[in-house]
């Protein structure tokens, strides 16, 4: 008796870690999504800029953010293909969710090195909040498609690029000193 329920437990715990849900990390997906990343003078995210996958547990101030992949670049063959992620092999799965449940994600954008993070990064932005089906191999029942990103919506991540306001106030102190000493 010992054993069948062991064998059972065991033929459940590795079905919900089959379960997992999927999702397509790629803004653009033809005929479904177009989701284009830009900088605020109307260029592509492009070199330098990266993109990351969160899942949003909670909401308003008690939201949780967590990194579903690691950070990816966007494209940069042509001045259209810079608005859009370059695609990781295979689909995002989101831990903890199965295949055939919803999820609320958003797409994070920052410019900074490789290996640098949203939140260290001055030039961020991130879109807007999405709840979506996950695709995946569900614990029972037939393959469902990866989810894809429909209903995110683009964003221009260049407004929170503007220095912080000592270093502007620095400035104009410096441009007062310099125009109040030539005019003695």
């Amino acid at each position: 008796m010992k054993r069948l329920f062991f064998t059972l437990e065991a033929v459940l715990v590795s079905a919900s870690t089959f379960g997992q849900g999927t999702i397509l990390f790629n803004n653009r997906v033809t005929g479904q999504v177009d989701v284009p990343i830009g900088r605020g003078d109307g260029t592509g995210a492009g070199a330098g800029a990266n993109a990351q996958l969160y899942l949003v547990t909670g909401s308003g101030g008690t939201a949780t953010y967590t990194a579903l992949n690691p950070a990816t670049t966007f494209r940069t063959t042509s001045a259209a293909a810079a608005f859009y992620v370059v695609q990781p092999p295979g689909p995002v799965i989101v831990p903890g969710i199965g295949a055939g449940q919803q999820a609320t994600v958003v797409m994070r954008v920052w410019l900074g090195a490789v290996g640098s993070s949203y939140d260290e990064a001055v030039c961020r932005g991130q879109t807007n909040p999405i709840t979506i089906t996950l695709g995946g191999v569900p614990a029972v029942g037939a393959p469902i498609p990866d989810a894809v990103l429909v209903g995110m919506q683009g964003l221009g991540f260049s407004p929170l690029c503007v220095p912080e306001p000592s270093t502007m106030a620095l400035g104009l102190l410096g441009a007062a000193g310099l125009l109040y000493r030539r005019r003695k």
